[in-house]
């Protein structure tokens, strides 16, 4: 899949991110912390007598009624999570300026993977074309993370079309679990509305996507030849054309509002991502303005 970068600088970057990740997560600074996904809730601890300033709504009020006291029960944050990566490895992720768009999601899948093994939550991965291409069930441990990474890495897709809803339809069956779900992708895909409200109904489901630049706007550069990475169809159009050049932005803008709303129909965080850019301060946007979320 890299086409940009080799798999030598792509591991590069995969082990600059490992050590990035633990000296955020040692030294306690501002980065990715990913132990905050929403799990299956509290687990019942303890009871004590209440005390000024706990929450009313805690009093266990059966024990108070026997002893005359107020009493109250503690709990304890569930810390155990399961993250799964879907990550979209067809054919228009080669696409990109100087990194490609398979590039940019790999650190994003590698950023979070690591992060989340810091926490010892269990990370599962999904790779997906227009058909699920390979699925690893969610463990923790670094190996495993790495090992997730280097199946990113190295998987050569069967096809190059591209659609998330066979790995969505795969969550729905196969994943009993409440789960955090990650998609990752150009969102270059057919509606899939359908299967993510079934996604959602029974996991924490985000979006990000990655975007290059360049496919929002054409350059004045006279004749040139597009090719789709994924059908392979050619067209042979003339950049110098204003009317062409303001069409293909428009038809850009079409596609990018159309995902946006249907991320917001059904209240999935979404970010867009450029190829390129520095990621970290958006992924941080995107878990905060999840309820709990945190990075």
């Amino acid at each position: 899949m890299p086409d940009h970068e080799s798999y030598s600088e792509l591991i590069q970057k995969v082990r600059m991110i490992d050590i990035l990740t633990r000296a955020r997560v040692t030294g306690q600074q501002a980065g990715v912390h990913i132990s905050l996904f929403r799990g299956q809730g509290a687990e019942f601890s303890d009871i004590r007598e209440y005390i000024a300033g706990d929450d009313i709504r805690a009093i266990d009020w059966k024990i108070t009624a026997r002893y005359g006291i107020p009493f109250i029960k503690e709990f304890v944050e569930e810390r155990d999570h399961t993250i799964y990566l879907v990550m979209d490895i067809s054919g228009s992720g080669t696409f990109g300026n100087t990194t490609s768009k398979f590039s940019m999601l790999l650190s994003i899948l590698a950023t979070i993977s690591l992060s989340a093994v810091r926490y010892n939550d269990r990370v599962g991965l999904i790779l997906v074309t227009d058909r699920v291409e390979m699925f690893i069930p969610a463990r923790s441990g670094r190996n495993h993370a790495i090992h997730l990474i280097q199946s990113a890495i190295t998987h050569t897709p069967k096809t190059v079309g591209s659609d998330l809803r066979p790995a969505l339809s795969m969550i729905v069956q196969r994943i009993r679990r409440m789960s955090t779900v990650i998609l990752l992708s150009d969102f270059f895909i057919p509606n899939c509305s359908k299967e993510l409200s079934m996604v959602k109904k029974h996991h924490d489901l985000l979006a990000i996507r990655v975007s290059d630049p360049r496919e929002e706007e054409l350059l004045d550069i006279g004749l040139i030849e597009l090719e789709d990475a994924e059908t392979g169809e050619q067209i042979l159009i003339d950049t110098s054309d204003l009317m062409v050049r303001e069409r293909y932005q428009q038809e850009s803008a079409r596609h990018n509002q159309e995902i946006s709303l249907m991320m917001r129909k059904y209240r999935i965080p979404f970010v867009n991502i450029r190829t390129g850019d520095e990621y970290l301060p958006v992924l941080e946007y995107l878990m905060k303005s999840r309820p709990g979320g945190e990075l």
